[in-house]
């Protein structure tokens, strides 16, 4: 089992040295859901929302949620990302609109926070967008679904339904 690597041996909270990590590419997918309900979902996709079209609007805000995440999480550090991408998969008939974000880079550091942050940021926007038909809108689901490089390795989501199946 790994340690916290954020506080030093007096429980003081730091942030993480990574001068002596090499440069890898590194890549993160996170994935989250928000649940409308049929009126809101109905004015999303015939572009009826007042505030804009919320895909447009939702799609940059995730994208800027991602360039900003070391100034909203503390132990962040600031990354330079090569390349961010937020897309949605739209179940019209389940009212869900399911997003997913990528996020790049060649660093020291690995960029699952800023993925997580797009997704979040992308949810969010979709919500303040949306509130003036549906304030009962279901955020959930909010995860890392993969990432590549780094001494860690890769890693890919297994659900918990399926840990006993694939030996986890």
């Amino acid at each position: 089992m790994s340690e916290f690597t954020h506080f030093d041996d007096k429980g003081n909270a730091y942030m993480v040295d990574v001068s002596d990590k090499a440069v890898t590419h590194r890549t993160a997918i996170a994935q989250g859901k928000i649940h409308l309900c049929e009126e809101a979902m109905a004015a999303v996709l015939g572009r009826k929302i007042k505030k804009g079209d919320v895909f447009t609007v939702a799609q940059v805000a995730g994208i800027m949620g991602t360039k900003r995440t070391s100034e909203l999480i503390p132990m962040c550090h600031p990354l330079s990302l090569t390349n961010a991408a937020v897309t949605f998969d739209v179940d019209e008939d389940a009212c869900d609109i399911t997003v997913y974000c990528k996020a790049v880079t060649a660093g020291k550091t690995g960029v699952e926070m800023e993925a997580l942050t797009g997704v979040s940021v992308t949810l969010l926007t979709i919500y303040d967008m949306c509130k003036a038909i549906d304030k009962r809108m279901l955020i959930s689901d909010i995860h890392l679904t993969e990432k590549t490089g780094g001494k860690s390795g890769d890693f890919r989501y297994i659900p918990p339904e399926n840990d006993r199946a694939s030996g986890i």
